[in-house]
């Protein structure tokens, strides 16, 4: 099994400040779902890892987050493709839970509910933080450079053995190519 986890907000998505609250918020980077339906036509599953901070914040609740992901599957189904699963963490950044990255929680639970081994499974991410967590649950850490990508880059802090590629497309291309 091929598996890929990718974060959403800056690697799927256009991100905000100010989060995507609501499915109006919520618009497709350039490529980025036609990448994943590629991804999904190859045999691969493709899981996404999101911190949703917002959900603790007050700013949109669990079913507003549904809709949200509902529209990005009616997106995504119209290219011919589809996400195998989506995990969050609802939680906030002080409430020092194991799932919000860059803790590698969300990535373990992937690993149990698949029953794989995390080791060289790559994982995008526009921010550091999703780079930390994928790298301490062995994943092989992507940055794409959308999103908070080239701050993420020019931060100079990047784990160990993360690979660069403009965007989720390009990522794709080089995995296809393999």
């Amino acid at each position: 099994m091929k598996l890929v986890i990718l974060d959403r907000d800056g690697v799927i998505n256009h991100d905000s400040p100010s989060f995507v609250k609501n499915p109006a918020e919520w618009v497709a980077l350039p490529g980025s779902l036609e990448a994943i339906a590629r991804l999904s036509q190859a045999g691969w599953r493709v899981v996404i890892a999101s911190n949703q901070s917002g959900l603790a914040r007050g700013l949109f609740n669990m079913e507003t987050l549904n809709a949200i992901h509902a529209k990005m599957r009616t997106e995504l189904a119209q290219l011919g493709g589809h996400v195998d699963s989506i995990f969050i963490c609802p939680h906030g950044p002080d409430d020092n839970c194991q799932c919000r990255k860059p803790k590698p929680g969300m990535y373990l639970d992937i690993a149990r509910r698949y029953d794989v081994s995390l080791k060289n499974v790559p994982a995008v991410g526009d921010s550091l933080r999703d780079l930390q967590a994928a790298a301490e649950a062995g994943c092989t850490p992507w940055l794409v450079l959308t999103g908070n990508g080239l701050k993420t880059r020019d931060s100079g802090e990047l784990p160990p053995g993360t690979q660069v590629a403009d965007d989720l497309a390009r990522i794709v291309d080089r995995w296809l190519e393999a």
